[in-house]
């Protein structure tokens, strides 16, 4: 019995260690003082401040344009790159693999030539691509070939077999690409440092910048508010899931009184 409460303690505390920061962001949003480390009682004064700072809004809707050129760029690529690979079976291919997630593992700075949002754009999509190329490569070495072949042999076209075929097979794998180079591109400052420009600022860049005059709650604020928006995305995503499984099931049982 000891062995077994063993495992169920040790995921309990790293569960309580990894949720306790993000708590503490959430009730100190709520904190009248200036200072994070202070209580002086419950307000909602700094979700007043977030929603007057227009800078802090605007290096957000910088972040996520950012983030969703990127991915949408790294997408193209990315799978562009899998697909080709997939088809030519060549002695360099490892090779070019290995290459090919290079921009994962470089010093940041490399990648810094200051502009703006062009280059922001560029940097990013550098970075992105080989988490979704990855994702996409792995899931294609995994797939029935054969599939395509019959496809082409009753008459589809490539455009059709990429469609029907290919695509809804590479999907999950992509959305996995696209989550997490979304995650790294929202997320960075040091290669965001590098290569913006003195118009264009980002979100992680404008909290980084606060630091030196240090952070007031007003971005615990904000951090709650994205933490809602998630946790509201996620929510909805189960809830469809769960509908569709349960017409799903409902439609199969009416199907079997049938038979």
């Amino acid at each position: 019995m000891k062995k077994k409460k063993w495992p169920f303690i040790y995921v309990a505390v790293i569960t309580i260690l990894t949720y306790i920061p993000i708590l503490l962001t959430v009730v100190y949003s709520f904190n009248a003082s200036k200072l994070t480390s202070v209580w002086e009682g419950f307000s909602l004064k700094w979700y007043r401040e977030l929603f007057r700072d227009r800078d802090l809004g605007e290096a957000l809707i910088n972040s996520l344009i950012l983030a969703v050129l990127s991915c949408t760029f790294a997408v193209l690529i990315g799978t562009s790159g899998a697909l080709g690979m997939s088809r030519r079976k060549r002695k360099l291919n490892e090779a070019v693999a290995y290459v090919s997630t290079l921009p994962i593992m470089i010093p940041e700075i490399i990648l810094g030539i200051p502009f703006g949002m062009v280059t922001l754009v560029i940097a990013h999509t550098t970075f992105c691509v080989p988490y979704i190329f990855t994702m996409v490569r792995a899931r294609l070495v995994g797939m029935d070939h054969s599939l395509e072949e019959a496809a082409l042999d009753l008459g589809a076209s490539e455009w059709q077999v990429f469609r029907d075929v290919i695509l809804p097979q590479i999907l999950p794998a992509i959305l996995s690409g696209v989550l997490l180079a979304f995650a790294m591109s929202f997320d960075d400052v040091v290669i965001s440092i590098f290569v913006t420009g003195p118009k264009v600022n980002t979100l992680p860049v404008k909290i980084y910048t606060k630091l030196k005059t240090g952070v007031t709650p007003e971005i615990n604020a904000l951090a709650t508010v994205m933490l809602l928006v998630i946790l509201l995305c996620l929510a909805g995503v189960y809830s469809h899931n769960h509908h569709g499984k349960i017409e799903a099931d409902a439609e199969n049982l009416h199907r079997r009184r049938r038979l």
